[in-house]
């Protein structure tokens, strides 16, 4: 038995044009599976196609559409239907982090981060759930972090730690509701890991202690058990296991690759 052969499956990566949302995409390509990439920006979805190319010698599929909006992902829907035929995986990558103090957080922008973060998971889990419903087989992938599970020190993430705890407890109610059906959901909840994104963060915050980018990251990373920060690519193997049939007996759980973070936090 292939138990992590996915030849063949219908995989659609939302947010997969940078991050861990690509580094996941390209993941599924590499395991066999077709993949269409969604986000807002068409632009990004391009040239993460031609990185995703270059990387595995396959061409994934693209849409470009608002996830927090139902008709854009109904449109979503149909294309991966029409583009990939079968669908069986579906990935929520998506979403953003703005930090400020709790103090003075600024409220509209709290709400933008529920609706990216939070709503928009429950939207193409809805959408998504009714294709994976009528086949009697899916798998939910969210993508969550330790900041669901445990709070950072200082200030800052107020809204952060309260998005991902919510896509934890979505992940498990979802699982609970569409256990019956044949369909997994499960969540992966990362440490902070060295994404494109990131690099201008780590940037400023070592340019602020007066140190150099690595030292900076070394820094972070000496508290963990692995004594490093995360890679994109360590996120991948376990979004395989859980996009495979090695998973089809695992639901309502959220699986922790985070250098043991969650284990002494």
């Amino acid at each position: 038995m292939q138990l992590f052969d996915l030849t063949g499956k219908g995989a659609v990566v939302v947010g997969g044009a940078g991050g861990l949302g690509q580094a996941i995409a390209q993941g599924l390509l590499e395991a066999g599976a077709n993949v269409l990439i969604s986000s807002r920006k068409e632009d990004a979805l391009k040239t993460a196609v031609a990185e995703l190319k270059t990387a595995t010698g396959k061409t994934a599929e693209y849409f470009a559409g608002d996830a927090t909006g139902e008709p854009d992902v109904e449109a979503l829907v149909a294309a991966a239907k029409s583009k990939l035929g079968n669908v069986t995986i579906l990935v929520n990558a998506q979403g953003f982090n703005k930090k400020q103090d709790a103090l003075d957080f600024d409220i509209a922008t709290f709400r933008q981060m529920l609706d990216a973060n939070v709503t928009s998971f429950m939207i193409t889990a809805k959408h998504f759930g009714r294709v994976f419903k009528e086949a009697g087989y899916g798998k939910i992938i969210n993508l969550s972090s330790v900041r669901g599970k445990v709070a950072t020190v200082g200030s800052g993430n107020a809204a952060y730690c309260a998005t991902k705890g919510a896509v934890d407890m979505l992940t498990k109610q979802l699982a609970s509701e569409f256990g019956p059906f044949g369909v997994t959901v499960n969540a992966i909840g990362p440490n902070i890991t060295r994404t494109p994104m990131m690099v201008s963060v780590f940037a400023k915050r070592a340019a602020d202690a007066n140190i150099t980018v690595d030292e900076y990251l070394a820094a972070q990373g000496a508290g963990y058990p692995m004594r490093r920060i995360g890679e994109p690519e360590d996120i991948v193997g376990t979004a395989v296991f859980l996009a495979s049939p090695a998973s089809d007996y695992m639901t309502g759980n959220i699986l922790y690759p985070d250098g043991g973070l969650t284990a002494i936090g």
